[in-house]
């Protein structure tokens, strides 16, 4: 994504919240209710952030209603933007070893339940 594009999704409301709060995965309900924000604007930012490449369907746990429920993590760890020189947009990736965590993490605790 380009710099100016990325910029215009993280100047988009609650999305950098969202990003934030999904440095674990959380579904779109636990975000809404989290940020107190509607439902359907919930939806919509997340489905901008993964255009954007910056969040990611990381799992579909089954809920205690026995229904699928999608969860969300984040991409990416950090953004650094630079306007020194012309504009510069950075994404630091969330990086392989908190990934695998999560994994190993997911998967214990799936064969808790």
């Amino acid at each position: 994504m380009v710099g100016d594009d990325l910029i215009t999704v993280l100047g988009n409301k609650y999305n950098t919240d969202i990003l934030t709060a999904t440095g674990d995965a959380k579904s779109a309900q636990d975000l809404s209710e989290e940020l107190e924000v509607p439902i359907a604007t919930c939806y919509r930012r997340i489905n901008e952030l993964e255009e954007a490449d910056l969040l990611e369907l990381h799992d579909r746990p089954l809920s205690d209603e026995h229904r699928r429920v999608k969860v969300y993590r984040r991409k990416v760890d950090g953004v650094d933007v630079d306007f020194r020189d012309g504009l510069t947009v950075e994404v630091e990736e969330r990086s392989a070893v908190k990934n695998r965590l999560d994994d190993v993490w997911r998967d214990l605790s799936a064969r808790s339940d």
